[in-house]
């Protein structure tokens, strides 16, 4: 039947529907929010490591949404933007501390 076509290397939701049309009317998918654009600008900041990681799970729900999870890519592409959020913030605190210190020391 259905569940028969599908390959082993296929995302089932965990809700267990295969995403097919009811009726005629097909559901159009959901936008998506992986927030790459942010996480790429991100990376610009002192953070490195967490700059990475919040690249990686723009990717990954980049990824995911491609291959039709959108739960799973909402939930990445939510990840994402916490830990680039937190990446600004961490490296603007360094910025902080590098210019409070370089200012502080210095001979006048």
């Amino acid at each position: 039947m259905a569940l028969a076509a599908l390959t082993s290397h296929e995302k089932i939701p965990l809700s267990g529907s295969t995403g097919f049309v009811v009726g005629s009317v097909e559901e159009p998918p959901p936008p998506l929010r992986s927030y790459l654009c942010l996480t790429i600008l991100t990376c610009f900041c002192p953070a490195y490591p967490i700059n990475i990681v919040a690249l990686t799970f723009s990717i990954m729900s980049r990824k995911s949404y491609a291959q039709g999870d959108y739960d799973g890519s909402r939930r990445l592409g939510r990840n994402a933007l916490y830990i680039a959020i937190a990446s600004v913030i961490i490296g603007l605190i360094i910025i902080a501390i590098i210019c409070t210190v370089h200012f502080t020391t210095m001979d006048f």
